[in-house]
């Protein structure tokens, strides 16, 4: 039985990997996937073909204990979805500040930062906009943000599409160091693995390896040489609101505070950013974004209109992978030391015996995220290790995970969205940026294994 568990995971999980080529939103999958587990988990427990381990590691059987064993499986049922709760209505609130920046043209402030002919300069004022914007509006967002200004400055089809691509690669490297940048970082920092200030201090230098070496090595390819009359500033006046600039730093110092928040109240950060979240929509309330607005153009600029348009599909889809993952980890599937243990949990101790150096598996943890998603891949090595928070293991699986997806450019949410917004092609964004990420990556974690002894 234990067996027709994991094959229905693992079928969920190659058609979400195979979203293009069926044309199918990976939220259905993963949504049908976890009611599907957990069914198959709650039949299979209250018939005693196999027993569950709760979130304290207690393992339960319902035909030895029956009713306490019931509540033990309510519980880790209920452990789950509040776990998984913290981290969507974290999202759904971060989601909505940007949405609301986004509507008051916030980010169009951005392009008046852009003044350079010089393709090798834009490269960089590209590759550092998007490094530092995707640490603090995510980088996923930071991504819609520098292609949306790059379709601005450049004409050219496939020459804008190599700065998109190197604009993945700082925008996910970017979003490796900060607990807001990327979800795989805020999965960790939710669960307490790691702490922000941890993130920073451990991070930020591989992070900027990872995205320094790239742009170092593109500077002196010949298609970002030479000159062009870009199209700085064009317009920039136009397309901003009076509360554009407002709007943009208030949503940013919200979203840049919930950290401190944490800090300073110890309280999960979904509480700091529900408080970020109504503060700014309180106050957008009374920003007056024209100088003559009347009622109904103000709904425009309203929060609620902000709610509609952030992407629930991704939402759901965060649910559905994250249950799913909690499913397998709640599943006893073999026994370690005389303890019973979850599925996860016994494959962290056979990958440990099989590949003894750890670092190894990390880094081929960063690579499996190119192909499959990163967020089931953290998802599963929250479960399978319990090392305290702050170890080395948590900030290296923040790096491999957060950066590794750069490799493919359905590897990461960034690299969907710009494969989405400018219709690159699979193939050459295999043949001309690949080979660019992976160095990188592999710089970052060398940075990493080097330095993190000498600061911790």
């Amino acid at each position: 039985m234990e067996a027709i568990v994991i094959v229905v995971f693992a079928l969920g999980y190659l058609v979400i990997t195979l979203e293009h080529p069926l044309k199918l939103d990976k939220t259905v999958p993963a949504l049908i996937m976890a009611a599907a587990l957990w069914a198959l988990l709650a039949v299979g427990f209250h018939n005693g073909w196999f027993n569950i381990v709760d979130a304290h590691q207690h393992a339960h059987s319902f035909i030895a204990n029956g009713v306490e064993a019931e509540d033990g499986f309510k519980n880790a049922l209920l452990h789950h979805l509040a776990k998984t709760a913290e981290i969507l209505i974290f999202l759904i609130c971060a989601m909505t500040i940007v949405e609301l920046i986004d509507l008051h043209k916030g980010f169009s402030v951005v392009r008046s930062w852009v003044f350079t002919r010089s393709r090798t300069k834009l490269l960089w004022i590209i590759g550092v906009l998007s490094f530092f914007l995707s640490a603090t509006i995510d980088n996923l967002t930071a991504t819609i943000v520098i292609v949306t200004l790059l379709r601005i400055l450049i004409d050219d089809d496939t020459r804008r599409w190599w700065y998109v691509g190197l604009a993945i690669i700082a925008a996910n490297a970017g979003g490796a160091w900060s607990p807001i940048g990327d979800v795989t970082t805020t999965m960790l920092w939710i669960s307490e693995k790691v702490s922000a200030i941890g993130l920073v201090k451990y991070l930020i230098i591989p992070s900027f390896v990872c995205f320094l070496v790239p742009f170092a090595i593109a500077s002196f390819l010949p298609i970002f040489r030479g000159f062009k009359e870009f199209k700085t500033n064009e317009d920039t006046e136009t397309h901003e609101l009076l509360s554009s600039k407002k709007m943009l730093f208030l949503g940013i110092g919200a979203i840049v505070s919930v950290p401190i928040f944490k800090t300073v109240t110890h309280l999960p950060p979904y509480l700091g950013m529900i408080l970020a979240l109504g503060v700014v929509w309180l106050i957008s309330e009374y920003i007056r974004p024209e100088k003559h607005i009347s009622h109904e153009r103000r709904q425009i600029y309203s929060c609620k209109r902000a709610l509609r348009h952030i992407e629930m599909s991704s939402i759901l889809f965060f649910l559905g992978i994250l249950m799913s993952v909690a499913a397998l980890e709640t599943l006893v599937y073999g026994t370690i030391n005389g303890q019973e243990v979850g599925t996860l949990r016994y494959l962290a101790e056979i990958l440990q015996q099989r590949i003894p150096n750890q670092d190894i598996v990390i880094m081929m943890l960063g690579v499996f995220s190119a192909i499959i998603d990163n967020v089931p891949l953290v998802a599963a090595s929250i479960a399978m290790y319990s090392q305290a928070i702050d170890t080395k293991l948590w900030h290296f699986i923040a790096y491999a995970a957060g950066t590794g997806g750069s490799m493919l450019i359905i590897g990461s949410a960034a690299g969907v969205t710009a494969m989405g917004m400018e219709n690159i092609d699979f193939g050459w964004y295999l043949k001309n940026i690949t080979w660019l990420a992976a160095i990188g990556f592999i710089a970052g974690a060398i940075t990493f294994l080097l330095f993190f002894p000498l600061v911790a």
